[in-house]
């Protein structure tokens, strides 16, 4: 196959070479597309982006040095046509939300790369957004739902990482009793039946991440 004269120019964020690989395999047998350029953190997607100006960027949302959402926030704010599709193993409708105000345009789980990757890059270029129909679902299950308050996700974090109400009063410079009315109202937004079961429903849906 010829390239084509102006093929879509992909610049892949994972910091998993694998999967960089992968991915530069998949789309080197396209002659609509080719990979211009590779990052393995946020900072470095940001100074790629400003090199190779690329048509799709595929971002990666856990990295060191700088997180996906930030790095798609940061790419937008010097280029606000900048089309970036969401690559994770993640499906918490909170992440996909982060994600999607950022900017994104699109959200593809790694699970399905070789089977949906190649019609993404093509729809988004082409100036649609793309989200799985069981991402898209999971944002409507929850979309009535009361969110967190900054504080309760701080509570929910710290009991994440094994505080007791006590520890986290003084952690916070707060009572005791106003933790423990956190925690209600944690599990209360969150349905949740107790600590434990509040702090698995929070890292499933992105709410908080370890």
């Amino acid at each position: 196959m010829s390239p084509e004269p102006n093929p879509i120019r992909i610049l892949t964020v994972d910091d998993h070479l694998l999967l960089r690989e992968g991915i530069a395999a998949l789309v080197a047998s396209q002659s609509d597309m080719r990979v211009v350029g590779e990052a393995s953190n946020g900072l470095e997607a940001l100074e790629k982006f400003r090199k190779h100006r690329p048509d799709i960027t595929l971002m990666d949302l856990v990295m060191p040095e700088m997180k996906g959402v930030d790095a798609i926030i940061a790419i937008r704010a010097e280029f606000p046509e900048a089309r970036i599709i969401v690559l994770t193993t993640y499906t918490g409708d909170v992440q996909v939300l982060r994600a999607l105000k950022a900017g994104a345009r699109g959200y593809l789980l790694k699970g399905l790369l070789r089977k949906e990757l190649l019609e993404t890059v093509r729809a988004v270029h082409a100036g649609r957004k793309c989200i799985p129909p069981e991402i898209a679902a999971q944002i409507a299950e929850h979309a009535g739902d009361e969110a967190l308050s900054v504080r309760e996700i701080e509570v929910l974090r710290l009991i994440a990482g094994g505080n007791a109400n006590k520890q986290i009063a003084d952690q916070l410079s707060i009572t005791e009793e106003t933790v423990k009315g956190h925690v209600k109202n944690i599990l209360a937004k969150l349905s949740a039946n107790d600590r434990t079961h509040a702090v698995t429903i929070a890292l499933k849906r992105g709410i908080i991440e370890l």
